[in-house]
């Protein structure tokens, strides 16, 4: 077994990955404090072929440093928007038939290994803050919540990590991993 260098990889350019087809998903980080979540959501956007990504409320947009490091990038291929208030994004998008998912740990969650993904449908996966999570008026918009199931102490994920797991689980279930 050999390590691959980095021209071993294959890398498509960001012309190419914009013409590329993308998983039926949109994710959408409302308040994301930290940059450095922010860079990694989108590296692994662009990992998974996410179609978007809004930045809400105090979520920073690039172009930043603490983005670019961690992003390596991939905030120049992921197409990403600014909107202020999740709220009326959130509607708009239901009214373009999106299904729309809070990644929280409600009363009425489904784990994520048992969600069936249809892949007819369009998905919108909303990671929120990192200390409270999803705000409650956007799981009140949301058609389902999802958490990831988890049997150590703390029962809370870092929120680049959660989205870096929901978004594999989709993109795997889409069967572009084929």
């Amino acid at each position: 077994m050999k390590k691959l260098k980095l021209e071993e990889l294959g890398r498509i350019s960001v012309e190419e990955f914009k013409e590329t087809k993308k998983i039926p998903v949109i994710v959408i980080l409302d308040d994301v404090r930290s940059a450095y979540n922010v860079g990694s959501v989108f590296r692994t956007a662009d990992a998974f072929l996410i179609q978007k990504i809004y930045l809400c409320g105090i979520t920073g947009t690039p172009p930043n440093k603490e983005i670019r490091k961690t992003a390596l990038g991939a905030d120049e291929s992921v197409e990403w928007e600014y909107v202020k208030d999740i709220s009326p994004l959130i509607r708009e998008l239901k009214s373009e038939n999106h299904k729309i998912i809070s990644i929280e740990q409600t009363d009425g969650s489904v784990s994520l290994p048992e969600f069936k993904i249809d892949t007819d449908e369009k998905y919108v996966l909303i990671f929120g803050n990192e200390v409270e999570g999803v705000n409650q008026k956007v799981v009140d918009l949301s058609d389902y919540c999802i958490e990831i199931p988890q049997e150590g102490t703390k029962h809370s994920l870092n929120v680049s990590v959660c989205a870096g797991i929901v978004m594999w689980e989709f993109f795997r279930k889409t069967g572009l991993t084929d």
